[in-house]
């Protein structure tokens, strides 16, 4: 297929989207040496700049790479998805697989660092819980999220904090799915208080071992009903 010349603007998004063509429909495969910075130019019609632009956006992509004194390569023919599609695209049992993985060791974290900030916002997280239990079941766990968004916050790590946020949505649909298709608060509105008091009381008495086992506890008996519920898994 044959490049053609752009139209005036956006020329870099043009130049990135006639350059990604021509890798996705294989007329450059996996290790072809793309043509050089000013050869692309004159080919598009754009300039030097406009065509560094769209490379970078293309190594972004997981498509090209640039190798130093070599030239800039193809190494892939499909871009590389990105992390919140990956999840929007997974399993919600997946999800809470990594999930129990990643929220114990918080908790764990939590205990052994948290502030008396972190406390006040884990008691209000489980207060507000609490009176969520009298709202339909999308309120309520939201309310879970956010107790369960406390205590990773408690663990001070910024980089948990924004894996747990990439995961929250994902979480949110798949439990309300799942607490509304197996009825779990229709002879307890407010199902599980009693084990989520017993986490914040823990991380707040600074007890490592039993604020990651009560945690573990809890999110492993939701995986379990994920497992044995295959329809509350789509």
């Amino acid at each position: 297929m044959p490049l053609g010349s752009l139209r005036p603007s956006p020329l870099v998004e043009q130049a990135t989207e006639h350059l990604r063509e021509q890798i996705t429909q294989g007329e450059w495969p996996v290790g072809t040496r793309l043509p050089g910075e000013n050869a692309l130019a004159r080919t598009l019609g754009v300039g030097r700049s406009t065509v560094r632009e769209a490379l970078r956006a293309l190594a972004g992509a997981g498509l090209v790479q640039a190798r130093q004194g070599s030239g800039v390569y193809v190494i892939a023919t499909e871009p590389a998805e990105d992390w919140p599609a990956r999840l929007r695209r997974a399993s919600i049992t997946d999800v809470y697989e990594v999930r129990v993985i990643v929220e114990t060791q918080a908790a764990r974290l939590a205990a052994e660092r948290r502030t008396e900030e972190d406390v006040a916002a884990l008691e209000g997280a489980l207060a507000a819980r609490a009176r969520a239990a009298d709202g339909d079941d999308a309120a309520f766990v939201a309310a879970d999220i956010a107790l369960h968004a406390a205590v990773v916050a408690a663990a001070g790590n910024p980089v948990l904090t924004d894996l747990f946020d990439e995961f929250a949505p994902v979480l949110r649909e798949g439990l309300i799915s799942l607490v509304e298709l197996l009825s779990l608060r229709e002879h307890d509105p407010n199902i599980g208080h009693d084990t989520h008091a017993a986490l914040v009381a823990a991380i707040r008495d600074g007890d490592a071992d039993t604020a990651a086992e009560t945690l573990h506890t809890e999110l492993h008996q939701t995986l379990t009903y994920l497992h044995t519920h295959p329809a509350s898994r789509s």
